[in-house]
């Protein structure tokens, strides 16, 4: 059965990379962008998630995007991301001594490594640190004048645009908007990841918006086992050697819980 080999070799591996969509963050209330009842159903990208738009009108922007970033801390973490959390401690956590000697308890010589187009922070606030979140994060903002990040004040008490801490400069959204690249870095470490991931996981994304979605094919091309979770087919499922039309909570239920239903089959 695929699944259960898929669920072998997240345990055997000892370099993960993983790729997380909107369809990850749904189950939290976020709603995703072009299904049926997304965002850009009511809202125009032109007017909204562009330099130009925010040109025109930064205020009213900003006012988006407060509202968005009001939604996104009200949303809690679900039960994929702490899965993929829990995940990364697997490669992360100290060796405990006992005696003295070392009790290996992450794997040697192991590397994780997430990547998230999301910028609801979820998976940061659900424990996830080795993370890269491609497209920035809505709980921030970026100085026009110096380039420092600064985190936005609780959302009741925020009243937009931020002013920067470090020069008073006014702030915009920390997030890539279309036409823009990505922070620097950002995507050659994620690149990096995947070319040299044994495994590679894909969950919730539609696999079609670059260059995110080319790193599933990369890690494919490089000779690592490929995951998809995603209840509806994508231009990566014919590279995939397991897809599990599902959810992501439940994809990753059964990947990655020690409770898994696949144990019992």
């Amino acid at each position: 059965m695929e699944a259960r080999e898929a669920r072998r070799r997240l345990k055997e591996a000892k370099r993960v990379a993983v790729l997380t969509g909107a369809g990850i963050s749904a189950p939290s209330g976020i709603p995703t962008f072009r299904d049926a009842g997304g965002l850009w159903k009511d809202f125009r990208i032109e007017d909204y998630a562009t330099p130009e738009a925010y040109r025109r009108d930064p205020l009213k922007v900003w006012e988006w995007y407060a509202w968005r970033y009001a939604n996104a801390m009200q949303a809690q973490p679900n039960r994929a991301h702490r899965l993929l959390a829990e995940l990364e401690r697997q490669f992360t956590t100290p060796s405990p001594h006992v005696g003295d000697r070392l009790t290996p308890t992450a794997r040697e010589g192991s590397g994780f490594l997430l990547v998230t187009q999301n910028v609801d922070g979820l998976h940061a606030r659900a424990g996830s640190t080795h993370l890269v979140e491609l497209h920035g994060s809505i709980g921030r903002a970026r100085c026009e004048e110096c380039g420092a990040r600064f985190p936005l004040p609780d959302p009741g008490l925020f009243i937009p645009p931020p002013v920067c801490p470090k020069c008073g400069g006014r702030g915009r959204p920390d997030v890539v908007w279309f036409g823009e690249l990505l922070p620097p870095g950002a995507f050659e470490r994620a690149e990096n990841a995947f070319a040299k991931a044994e495994v590679a996981l894909v969950v919730g994304t539609s696999a079609e918006i670059e260059p995110a979605a080319s790193l599933g094919r990369l890690a494919s091309w490089a000779g690592a086992y490929l995951i998809e979770i995603n209840p509806n087919q994508t231009p990566l499922s014919r590279l995939a050697d397991c897809s599990l039309r599902m959810g992501a909570i439940e994809g990753l239920e059964a990947l990655l819980s020690p409770t898994s239903l696949l144990d019992l089959e």
